[in-house]
């Protein structure tokens, strides 16, 4: 059975840190890469960051060189490391399997998610 498993998230201030936790079981990211979406309220869900199973990772613009992404292949987790949070930052963030990544693009495979979890950053 396909299962994705989320942990993490919370409420901070502007530049503090969280961390998002995804463990996924029923596949492997040598399967299925795994990405990280955010849907913020009134707007569409986004793909923000992606790890395969080679570690070739991904980021959109608006959170390269402050969010990490990484993966424990042994556990079957990944990781989304969140610094310098921003209150634009504040959105439901979802781990989802995906068929292709890349910095812009984010393909999930239909039910494949995570429950999401809630960040919120205040100012």
């Amino acid at each position: 059975e396909v299962q994705l498993v989320q942990s993490g998230g919370g409420l901070v201030q502007a530049g503090e840190s969280l961390i998002l936790s995804c463990a996924a079981a029923g596949f492997t990211l040598d399967d299925y890469p795994i990405a990280w979406f955010r849907q913020s309220p009134g707007k569409e869900r986004e793909g923000i960051s992606c790890i395969t199973g080679k570690d070739n990772k991904y980021y959109r613009d608006s959170v390269k060189g402050r969010f990490t992404i990484s993966s424990d292949n042994a556990q079957n987790k990944v990781f989304l490391q969140m610094n310098s949070l921003k209150p634009e930052d504040t959105a439901v963030y979802y781990c989802a399997a995906v068929w292709r990544c890349g910095h812009d693009y984010y393909y999930p495979r239909a039910g494949y998610w995570g429950q999401g979890s809630q960040v919120s950053v205040s100012s």
